[in-house]
């Protein structure tokens, strides 16, 4: 006579019962897990109300109203209209785009610094070996703070003041076809200008918004999504036939034509800076403020992006380097196309984490006057409001969700760069 087993716990022939909820492995994490975050739960709400009752008892209430009340101060750096008679809230958004403007600059700038320093300090020759191996001893173990003030020092005694561009025979002069001044007050640069808008006509003209900068970014992108398509095709090609299509005219058209399209009938035109009365009047100013925390951050973080740089490539066997060079290619080539895009997957993970200390390091910009969202909203705003608990709540706010949306973007990438099996 035949007899069924014994079915053991967890099977599907077992009919649900709570008990299994703990005994059975199919349950048992999602149980404990749903415990956890019912304690977490638990334990914010009660934080949370403690804090309430707290402030009731104080007096004091939770409220924002106080960013829409005129802030009284002035913003030395501005990248859109601003004046002392602005609201506390336009105040922190002012501070928010100097943060992400700065933290932007910075990012690039020590990519840049990071990727050349990490590979010329595997470099055959040794002098540039150890020039770099300097560069990365001495700016990564002294404190971005002291770099700060270093080059925010050197700027405001080396370079000219503006009196020093008057006169016959001046001791200063602009730069780059006399459209660049270099003074202890900033870098004075041609700013864009557009002489027709978006959706304006001749019965309504509307002056230069937002939209039309929205105008562009659209059309960059634009350009970017149809260059990626075109390496796409140049890479379905090469894989079917071996041989790789010439697309460099293509790409340099499809980012010159939208993008040129756009500025045209925008009427694009240059704000030159001239020299009237004390100062610089007209252009786009850069405060030394900004070039002194900009740079800090770059030299300092490109110190250890180079490492980086320089784990990812040594994680590569040197037999890639090898068959490379039995193949015919040039040292130069070997680095582009073999050994960087195989490195790029050691070297993504921690490139995340330095372009977060960037953003956040950012936050002493306050020691040389460089008002960033710290400095505008958790600096004079708190100061003249008294409103602690929602000024910080909104820094860690900010703080917060410009760090997920970096470690988002870069993990896609990184998730692009690893390497598939077929």
């Amino acid at each position: 006579m035949t007899t069924l087993a014994d079915q053991p716990v967890g099977t599907s022939g077992d009919s649900f019962k709570l008990s299994m909820l703990l005994n059975d492995t199919r349950y048992r994490s999602l149980t404990f897990q749903f415990i956890a975050l019912v304690a977490i739960i638990a334990f914010m709400a009660f934080v949370g109300g403690n804090l309430v009752r707290n402030l009731a008892e104080a007096g004091l209430n939770i409220s924002y109203g106080f960013l829409g009340e005129p802030a009284g101060y002035d913003i030395n750096q501005r990248p859109i209209d601003y004046d002392s008679q602005s609201s506390h809230g336009r105040a922190a958004v002012v501070g928010l785009l100097n943060t992400l403007i700065v933290a932007f600059l910075a990012c690039i700038t020590a990519t840049v610094f990071g990727v050349v320093a990490g590979v010329l300090r595997l470099s055959n020759n040794w002098l540039v070996a150890k020039i770099m191996s300097i560069y990365v001893e001495i700016f990564r173990n002294v404190p971005v703070l002291i770099w700060i003030l270093i080059i925010f020092s050197i700027m405001i005694n080396a370079l000219p003041g503006p009196r020093e561009f008057r006169g016959e025979d001046p001791a200063a002069s602009m730069s780059f076809f006399d459209t660049v001044a270099f003074t202890n007050r900033g870098i004075f640069a041609p700013a864009p200008e557009f002489t027709n808008s978006f959706g304006s006509t001749a019965e309504m003209p509307v002056t230069s918004t937002g939209t039309d900068w929205l105008l562009i970014i659209f059309a960059l992108v634009l350009s970017w999504g149809i260059s990626g398509r075109v390496q796409a095709w140049a890479t379905h090609t090469q894989e079917t036939t071996g041989s790789r299509p010439t697309t460099w005219y293509y790409t340099l058209g499809i980012w010159i034509v939208p993008v040129g399209i756009v500025l045209s009938y925008l009427g694009l035109t240059w704000n030159v800076p001239e020299l009237k009365g004390f100062n610089f009047q007209g252009g786009m100013q850069l405060r030394g403020s900004l070039i002194a925390l900009w740079f800090a951050l770059a030299i300092y973080t490109g110190a250890f992006i180079a490492e980086n740089v320089r784990a990812g490539i040594m994680a590569i066997s040197k037999g890639q380097t090898e068959a490379a060079a039995a193949l015919g290619l040039r040292p130069n080539r070997i680095m582009s196309l073999v050994i960087l895009p195989q490195a790029l997957r050691v070297i993504i993970p921690p490139l995340i984490s330095q372009y977060l200390n960037i953003t956040k390091n950012s936050s002493l910009a306050i020691a040389v006057g460089y008002m960033d969202v710290t400095g505008t909203l958790g600096g004079i705003t708190l100061l003249q409001t008294g409103r602690a608990i929602e000024t910080i709540l909104l820094l860690m706010l900010f703080y917060l969700t410009v760090s997920l949306l970096i470690s988002f973007f870069m993990n896609i990438f990184n998730n692009r760069m690893k390497l598939k099996e077929r």
